[in-house]
């Protein structure tokens, strides 16, 4: 990501805005355990190292003319919720979410399901 805003519909807005639309709009989907993968002492890890085992952002945000947007948004989802389903119901409330704060068209939702979790016994 070399630019920190997206400029869509006159208005810079910050890759990190989109960010934070599109991982509230997911994770209050059943199913969906978080935006991003990786256990609670991971995410401590990274911040405090300054690292990342996924090496991208988990929402990836690119403007893509006429004032549109695509978004990847990756994924932590639960044991027992069909992806394809989920997926459907992520890009639907992203796109959503996105449309309705931002203002802009959402060309795209690419959905990567990057772990799964299992549910403790």
């Amino acid at each position: 990501m070399d630019e920190k805003e997206i400029f869509v519909a006159g208005i810079g807005v910050s890759r990190a805005i989109f960010a934070d639309i599109a991982t509230e709009a997911a994770e209050a989907l059943d199913g969906v355990a978080r935006v991003g993968s990786g256990d609670i002492t991971s995410s401590l890890i990274n911040v405090f190292t300054r690292t990342s085992e996924q090496g991208e952002c988990p929402v990836e945000v690119e403007a893509t003319g006429d004032d549109s947007v695509e978004l990847t948004v990756h994924l932590s989802v639960f044991f027992g919720y069909p992806f394809t389903a989920l997926a459907a119901q992520v890009r639907e409330a992203v796109a959503a979410a996105v449309r309705d704060q931002v203002g802009c068209d959402v060309s795209a939702v690419n959905v990567c399901i990057d772990e799964l979790v299992f549910p403790k016994e």
